[in-house]
Order: C-alpha cells, then sequence, then structure tokens
C-alpha cells in the first residue's frame, strides 16, 4: 500500500495544469541532466588520463595495445572499483555466478569499461576495439553499489546495484593513479622524482584522498601521518553552504573545485586566493585559479590574472566561428572546444584555424 503522502503528490500532478505543467516537466529534466552529469560526463578529463599519464594503457596491458601486465577484474575489485549489475546482461551476469568469466583477463575489464559497467570511469575505445584512452567521473568517490550480487570467488559489494552519492570507502584512489605510466605532471608539479610520487600515492589507502596536494604540496599532516581525508557523502548538503572540507565557499563551489582541479576537467575555476604562494605554492606556480570563464551581464568573457595581479580581459568568443572558448586549467590556454583553435592566457592565437587572437572584452 503506498503512503499517503505518496498518494497525494500523484494526485497533485495529475491535476496540474498550464505553466504549472511546465514547472514540474523542467524539475523533471533537470534531475535527469543531475543524474546524467554525475554518472557519465568526464569534463574532458580524458586529455588529463589519458594523453598525460596514459593511465588507460596501464589498464589495457601490453596483450591489449597497452603496457604491462594491465588491470585484471580481480584487480580492479581489490582496488574497489565497482560494477554496476543492471548494465550487464542476463547472459554475462550467469556466466560471472557460473565461474566462466575469466576475472584475471583485462580485456574483461576492457570490456566491462566499454559497456558503462564500471562506476567510475569513461573509456574511449578505437575501431580495432581497443582503449585508446579515459576520463572520470564524478561518481568515482561519490557512488558505490549495494550487496545484492555475490560469488564464491566475487564477495557482496562489489557487483550490485548503484547508490549514487554514498562514498565508496573501498576505492584505492592513489594506488589506482600510482598505475599510471606517466606520472611527470605530479613530480614536475611537486619537484620531487617519480618514485617518492608512486610512494606517497599508495600511502593514501582505500576510501581516502588528499585533495591539497595539489595545491600546498603537503604529503603529510604535522604529525607525520598521510594528509588524505575520507571520501565525503554527497548526499545530505541541503543547506550546508560551507563546505566542510575547505570551509571556502558553497557546494557548488566545490563541486567546480573538484571538477577544474582534482578531476582535471576542462572547465571554469577561478579563484584568486589559490594565487597566494605563501599557502599554495603549488597551485600558484602551475597557475590553478587564475584564469576562467566568467559572466557579465548578458556575455561571457575569458579572463586571466598575472603573476603581477594584474587582470585580462578578453571576448570568449573564438573568430573562427563564433563558439565559446572553454578554459584549460592544465594548459593556461583558451580551447575552442568546436574546432581546436588555442588561444594564450592574453588572447593571442596559438593554433587555427583561428587566425586571429580573441579580442578584447567589451
Amino acid at each position: 500500500m503506498r503512503p499517503a503522502i505518496a498518494q497525494r503528490d500523484d494526485d497533485e500532478e495529475r491535476n496540474l495544469r498550464g505553466f504549472d505543467v511546465q514547472i514540474n516537466d523542467n524539475a523533471r529534466r533537470m534531475l535527469r541532466d543531475g543524474r546524467r552529469i554525475f554518472r557519465f560526463d568526464t569534463f574532458g578529463s580524458e586529455s588529463f588520463w589519458g594523453d598525460n599519464l596514459k593511465l588507460h594503457q596501464a589498464i589495457a596491458g601490453t596483450a591489449n595495445g597497452g603496457i604491462g601486465a594491465g588491470l585484471s577484474p580481480k584487480m580492479a575489485l581489490t582496488l574497489g572499483l565497482k560494477i554496476d549489475a543492471s548494465v550487464l546482461r542476463d547472459e554475462l551476469v550467469q556466466a560471472v555466478r557460473a565461474g566462466r568469466v575469466n576475472l584475471d583477463d583485462p580485456a574483461v575489464t576492457a570490456q566491462l569499461i566499454k559497456l558503462n559497467a564500471v562506476l567510475e570511469v569513461t573509456g574511449l575505445f578505437g575501431s580495432d576495439d581497443k582503449l585508446r584512452a579515459m576520463g572520470i567521473q564524478c561518481a568515482l568517490c561519490h557512488s558505490t553499489v549495494d550487496k545484492s550480487f555475490s560469488t564464491a570467488a566475487i564477495p557482496a559489494g562489489n557487483i550490485g546495484a548503484r547508490l549514487d552519492g554514498w562514498p565508496n570507502r573501498d576505492l584505492n584512489v592513489g594506488a589506482i593513479i600510482a598505475l599510471a605510466p606517466d606520472l611527470k605532471f605530479f613530480a614536475e608539479a611537486l619537484g620531487v622524482d617519480d618514485a617518492t610520487v608512486r610512494r606517497v600515492l599508495n600511502s593514501w589507502g582505500p576510501g581516502k584522498f588528499d585533495a591539497e596536494l595539489i595545491l600546498d604540496g603537503k604529503a603529510m599532516r604535522p604529525d607525520g601521518k598521510s594528509g588524505a581525508t575520507l571520501n565525503p557523502a554527497a548526499f545530505g548538503l541541503a543547506g550546508v553552504n560551507l563546505h566542510t572540507y575547505t570551509g571556502w565557499g558553497s557546494v557548488t563551489h566545490w563541486n567546480g573545485f573538484v571538477s577544474n582541479l582534482e578531476m582535471q576537467g576542462k572547465g571554469t575555476l577561478y579563484d584568486p586566493r589559490l594565487n597566494d604562494a605563501s599557502r599554495f605554492p603549488i597551485a600558484a606556480k602551475l597557475g590553478l585559479g587564475t584564469g576562467a570563464l566568467i559572466r557579465e551581464r548578458f556575455k561571457k568573457v575569458a579572463v586571466y590574472r598575472d603573476s603581477q595581479g594584474q587582470l585580462h580581459r578578453s571576448t570568449a568568443i573564438c573568430p573562427h566561428l563564433g563558439c565559446i572558448v572553454d578554459w584549460n586549467t592544465t594548459e593556461r590556454t583558451s580551447d575552442c572546444p568546436c574546432h581546436g583553435s588555442r588561444f594564450d592566457p592574453y588572447g593571442k592565437v596559438l593554433n587555427g584555424p583561428a587566425n586571429t587572437g580573441l579580442g578584447p572584452a567589451e
């Protein structure tokens, strides 16, 4: 029997008229869009995790066009990656239950990624069906699965129905990043060697992540323990005006912080506080938070604050065919998503097809 309040809501929806119908439809659309973004949007992070770190090569393994032994399903589950059972075909589920799926084969991991069955990862595949790049999603740290599926070889809690918003306290983020064959970005940013980067990453442990390492360069707390903190839940934050993990701003600020600086997506985060080299020497060196795409009334403007503190403003309209550029935090460029033109922080054209720079903001 349905609760009285649910029945009342159903009755109210059936009685909606006029503009109230549009309002209700818009609310449903926003919920669908938000769920899709949370589950599947990589924010363009493939260029970092794929092109820069080449993590997809370590996942694929030498036998599948990558390098090394590859990441088997058994190892992936050990690292805390989760499988969405609802995506798996019935015959595949039965094969897993019967032990007919080789859990030691990295090719199986790649195929699970291709099915969008791995909660945390989106793969890009070539015409040869090989994994060519990968990006990550919000669900990496903030989704897990229930305990509805288990076999003799797979304990409950590894494959199951999605639990969006629940923190994945099994996920060993540091160990997963440490699989990447190329950690030069972190080594150069932190001013240490490759072995030190891997040692720090592997010190985090399951369910933890050090969001400030790439800002202040401090891998350890004053007591000598790892600076990594527990992955937070992504629900129950209604009315929370300052995020408890930074205290810098709203939950939406934290969303922008994570998608741009932690996930390394291609978007906008403008926070001049990250220019303070005394507090955030790594962020200041990398120019994190110094460039952004902002809205001024009805126009979008590309802004950049240089090392002397001077603010530079350019139109965000690409002169080629009028698309709106994106700010590339990693390379400190304004990139056109339509045809590939790139501009330096001051608007000067770096790569075509545009043959002129970004004009001054009016």
